[in-house]
């Protein structure tokens, strides 16, 4: 008896005790990057060092807000973001229920191609789609940034929404075809409803994966005015001097977008990501 009652408090504590210990260590760096992005430089180097500023200072979100240039990095960030998200999703969704309701010879070897991808490090393609962009003259574009982020979000999309479909009963397509209506009305009327939270998933993965983009926005862009967050966080790193509370702000800044998506969303994407 004194066992079993042990064994039942114990269980829950250690539980308990591991998740703490997993929010320390995740959410120390966010809380030291809050605290940081409030101090001067001076004091962010004090010794011994400081959690939480002496003095709250917001000179740092005063500086990047009141920059035409630093804001034109989050209007970048946020297009590139939001039509990546929009194009993967339409390509996804289409491929996805083609790959979950069809049969066809290719079915296979596209299937293996598309997984293959993931295996392939992007640093590896970086030079070949440098030379592709420069070739199409679309160096220092939208364009570059939106078709180059697609070739990395589309196959791992596309493997959500088929694995998705695949949950749901192919007797809705046929309830549908019953009723006269086409393969196309019973993807977008009935499968992607239903679909919502797989829908949500990827397009939460998909957005994610643009916004934090670093090394093609770098090599890819030139001007100034194209340059996103994490490139724009990465020219505040000056030659002699470095801003490391406007850093601190501009990744605070550049987190909340995902902070709010996650927690918007954060129901159907933990469902989708379960199916």
């Amino acid at each position: 008896m004194v066992i079993t009652i042990r064994r039942k408090w114990i269980t829950p504590a250690l539980t308990y005790l591991a998740l703490a210990i997993g929010l320390v260590f995740a959410g120390f760096p966010v809380l030291w990057m809050m605290s940081s992005s409030a101090k001067s430089n001076t004091e962010i180097f004090s010794v011994p060092p400081r959690l939480f500023p002496k003095h709250i200072a917001l000179n740092s979100y005063h500086a990047i807000l009141s920059d035409p240039v630093k804001v034109r990095f989050f209007l970048n960030s946020y297009l590139v973001a939001s039509v990546v998200t929009v194009l993967t999703l339409l390509v996804a969704i289409m491929a996805g229920y083609g790959f979950s309701r069809y049969t066809f010879k290719l079915k296979k070897p596209l299937n293996l191609f598309i997984i293959s991808t993931q295996t392939v490090p992007p640093i590896t393609l970086m030079i070949p789609y440098f030379g592709l962009v420069v070739a199409f003259r679309m160096y220092d574009t939208y364009f570059a940034l939106i078709f180059t982020y697609m070739v990395f979000t589309l196959p791992y999309a596309i493997l959500m929404m088929t694995g998705y479909f695949n949950t749901v009963p192919k007797e809705l397509d046929e309830a549908v075809m019953v009723d006269g209506g086409s393969s196309f009305f019973a993807l977008w009327r009935v499968l992607v409803p239903t679909s919502t939270p797989g829908v949500v998933a990827t397009g939460v993965y998909t957005f994610l994966l643009a916004w934090n983009e670093f090394l093609f926005a770098l090599t890819l862009t030139k001007s100034t005015e194209m340059r996103t967050v994490p490139v724009g966080i990465q020219q505040l790193m000056g030659q002699h001097a470095y801003e490391w509370n406007e850093m601190m702000a501009m990744s605070m800044l550049g987190s909340l977008p995902i902070l709010i998506l996650y927690l918007v969303a954060q129901r159907y994407f933990l469902a989708g990501m379960t199916a």
